[in-house]
């Protein structure tokens, strides 16, 4: 089953500083129906103005994944870490028994930031923070890897048994995803047009897949998006 939610559905919050669409429920936004996808708990698609940024705040039991898309991302935590991130770039934390951190835009221009949370696939955990890079043309028609329960080189590690993919693909182009019985997908189209087995996705929305085998994605124009692999 494939459902579409488009990009208009999403809640939206203005703070002046911080531009916000919220894909599940969030701070003031709360739907009973709409709480998680599988782990997926948290898709945010953020704009935060330069200079602005989130404040020191705590977290705890959530594996939290920043995927910046223009701009910078400054991250500093009570681990001690503290990084710079920008586009082909990825943070994760592990919040775990709790941490403290503060996520700001240094920079001059707006930063674009997708905030993705996950619920850990145990509880407890110590927490932790790394960012990984990656070679965006690997991404070019092709399922980039870029976050994973099984890391690697350029891949970031979580504590869950999901993967995220990146990709960019040309016009006319077409990939091939195949589902494993019992797992789900959550696809979200951040620039461009797909098509996914015959459903029409334009940009910034998303569909929650399950019980479907094989994913045939399309590209109408230049598409760039992410597809993450879920139990």
């Amino acid at each position: 089953m494939i459902q579409i939610y488009p990009a208009a559905s999403r809640y939206s919050a203005d703070h002046g500083w911080l531009q916000s669409n919220f894909s599940f429920s969030f701070g003031d936004y709360y739907d009973p129906d709409n709480t998680a996808f599988g782990p997926l708990r948290v898709f945010n698609d953020d704009i935060i103005h330069a200079g602005r940024g989130f404040g020191a705040h705590p977290h705890r039991e959530m594996e939290i994944v920043s995927v910046v898309l223009k701009g910078q991302l400054k991250h500093e935590d009570s681990e001690g870490n503290s990084v710079v991130t920008t586009f082909g770039e990825i943070q994760r934390m592990t919040a775990g028994t709790g941490i403290i951190h503060s996520e700001v835009n240094p920079g001059v221009d707006e930063t674009h930031i997708l905030q993705i949370w996950f619920t850990p696939d145990e509880r407890g955990l110590t927490p932790s923070y790394e960012a990984t890079s990656y070679d965006f043309t690997k991404a070019q028609n092709a399922f980039l890897p870029v976050v994973s329960k099984q890391s690697g080189p350029d891949i970031a590690h979580i504590h869950q048994d999901l993967t995220m993919y990146i990709s960019e693909l040309e016009p006319g182009k077409t990939l091939t995803f195949k589902q494993p019985p019992g797992r789900r997908v959550y696809l979200s189209v951040i620039e461009g047009a797909l098509r996914v087995n015959g459903e029409q996705l334009n940009r910034r929305d998303a569909a929650r897949i399950t019980d479907t085998p094989k994913l045939e994605l399309t590209a109408e124009q230049g598409t760039l998006f992410l597809l993450i692999d879920l139990p």
